[in-house]
């Protein structure tokens, strides 16, 4: 059979109330049969689709309407990170799941490279200051040479890895598989070692994905271990930290700030004790969010799309029970 001959796949898009459309619907229309749908309608959506895109990527509709998905074959999250939709049936079935691997991985270092400097030279502070018009001279903290430890290895990690040696960091890696002489982070340590290698870092960068063995892995041990000057980044997921532990770390100085784009609960609360810490710096699950980003992703699944279609393998393939796509 050509590639002429082959049915046209039915495809599902999981669109969000309010959310805007993928910008080159008309083109995935040319490749699919497709139909859009909000999380109350994707029960009924799923039963004979061969697609489902999560173009509202955060959403967990997939586990109800899984009894009637009977035809699914591919599942494309719009997102980096694949743990809001993950559930042992999916995990078990041989439906595969692609994500947005790539896409984020260089605005998402630039943000990171962002916050280490604005913590290092007090850009936080001297805003505060001018706004109270408060003319205090301070010494900075020296950028270069000052160590980064980044948790988790993955296209993120490694981009972020490279612009922070390029502006003179030193970095080490927390990750799955340890290893001496790896081209990005040099070392690479288990991250069973966390706490041990903690207290080597002024930065601690945290961009693994979210999965049952990372949940909470910042706890009161590592906060322990980490320098009194030394300055937490997230920029994974919230629930990589033990928020309690962190706020009081932070309440009692036992570390000296945190830059917080991801929380436990979003948005966060307006009762939230973050609000009103002045060594707590805040912004709202945006980091990879550059101009231009929506569209990027609607490119990436229509990519992956026309490959099926040539009968070509699918790209950003996610290890389903590691809940990220593997590169080395």
């Amino acid at each position: 059979m050509s590639n002429t001959d082959k049915p046209i796949p039915r495809v599902v898009i999981l669109v969000a109330e309010g959310q805007p459309r993928p910008y080159n619907l008309a083109a995935i229309k040319s490749s699919a049969d497709v139909v859009l749908t909000d999380a109350a309608g994707l029960p009924e959506a799923s039963r004979g689709a061969d697609i489902l895109f999560l173009w509202d990527f955060f959403s967990s509709a997939l586990k109800e309407a899984w009894p009637n998905a009977d035809s699914l074959q591919w599942v494309h999250v719009a997102a980096a990170g694949v743990d809001a939709m993950m559930f042992d049936e999916l995990r078990r079935s041989d439906v595969v799941v692609t994500n947005a691997h790539g896409t984020f991985d260089r605005p998402i270092a630039e943000f990171v490279l962002a916050s280490i400097l604005a913590h290092d030279k007090q850009l936080h502070l001297s805003k505060a200051l001018q706004q109270q018009a408060v003319w205090r001279h301070r010494e900075l903290t020296r950028t270069e040479g000052s160590h980064a430890l980044v948790v988790g290895t993955g296209g993120i990690g490694r981009a972020t890895a490279r612009l922070l040696r390029a502006v003179g960091l030193e970095v080490q890696g927390i990750g799955r598989t340890p290893r001496e002489d790896d081209p990005d982070f040099g070392a690479i340590h288990a991250s069973s070692e966390l706490a041990e290698h903690a207290a080597w870092a002024d930065h601690v960068v945290l961009i693994a994905p979210l999965t049952e063995q990372t949940r909470n892995m910042v706890n009161t041990d590592v906060l322990a271990a980490m320098k009194p000057t030394a300055h937490l980044v997230n920029v994974g997921r919230g629930a990589l930290v033990h928020e309690e532990a962190l706020i009081k770390a932070l309440q009692e100085q036992q570390i000296a700030a945190a830059s917080l784009d991801v929380f436990t609960e979003e948005p966060v609360p307006a009762d939230h004790p973050f609000w009103k810490m002045d060594n707590v710096h805040m912004s709202a699950h945006m980091c990879g969010d550059v101009l231009g980003w929506r569209d990027a992703l609607a490119d990436q699944f229509l990519a992956n799309l026309q490959r099926r279609s040539s009968g070509q393998e699918l790209a950003n393939v996610v290890d389903k029970e590691r809940g990220y796509v593997r590169t080395v």
